[in-house]
């Protein structure tokens, strides 16, 4: 299933993508597990109209972003660091959050600001000391992220706040793909048609199920939330004028300018 967040008639909805039309809900869908099998709902159906009638936005509104740091082997050598021996977090503000085709802001306290193409787990329903056997369960499905940083504003401390945090630093989107195998999928970052990341989710230190387990024993999850798995090497400076695209295999493409 392609879930999307979109504007119509003014009005923003959650909704299912069927060829090239979508059924409008006013509620974000949630899964139910029975059997050992994952089913995802919408509490109704207030129309179907074309999916060209809409505007695409973040395709959800996460409570917190929970991210995840040195998560690629390969980025981890690229900055010198040792492996983690257990997942690097931290947190971008809902405020960062930014929808596909809009502008990332460039900040006046910095003179660097980077891409991060990462693929981004949407978790479903309510996750507290999950097991990692059942980990995916909670996940509604995946997106594309790009975890925009201020690269000269990031301390080596390892508190990244003000590095992470700023307006329009959290793109999401286009969509929601619930039937996908997170554990290798090609991710991609392209800056002005020029590929500058490409790697895959295999070369994740900590995968997907492992972290929804680790992150629900700290915090609750809960629906909407998202988890950004972290970005592989080949992360670089953008500059007002620029066009980024993240791109995942299986999911699609993530695009905004610099201004």
């Amino acid at each position: 299933m392609r879930i999307v967040r979109c504007l119509y008639e003014g009005q923003s909805y959650y909704g299912s993508v069927n060829g090239d039309t979508v059924a409008l809900s006013s509620d974000f869908p949630t899964i139910r597990v029975a059997g050992g099998v994952k089913k995802i709902v919408f509490s109704n159906e207030l129309k179907r109209v074309s999916l060209a009638q809409v505007k695409l936005l973040a395709p959800c509104r996460p409570g917190k972003a929970v991210c995840v740091g040195l998560n690629y082997r390969d980025h981890a050598d690229e900055f010198g660091h040792a492996y983690p021996t257990s997942p690097v977090l931290f947190i971008k503000p809902s405020t960062s959050l930014l929808n596909p085709g809009e502008s990332i802001h460039y900040p006046s306290l910095s003179k660097r600001v980077d891409y991060e193409a990462e693929l981004v787990a949407v978790i479903g329903t309510t996750a507290k000391y999950v097991p990692v056997e059942r980990a995916l369960e909670y996940v509604l499905g995946y997106t594309c992220g790009n975890d925009v940083t201020a690269r000269d504003l990031q301390p080596q401390d390892g508190q990244w706040t003000v590095a992470k945090s700023f307006d329009t630093f959290m793109p999401l989107g286009p969509w929601i793909e619930t039937d996908i195998d997170p554990t290798n999928l090609g991710v991609k970052s392209v800056l002005n048609g020029q590929l500058r990341q490409s790697s895959s989710t295999k070369y994740l230190i900590f995968p997907v199920a492992n972290l929804v387990a680790y992150i629900s024993q700290i915090m609750t999850l809960e629906p909407g939330d998202v988890i950004m798995t972290g970005t592989p090497s080949g992360v670089g400076p953008m500059q007002p004028g620029d066009t980024i695209r993240v791109e995942i295999d299986g999911i699609g493409v993530l695009e905004n300018s610099i201004s």
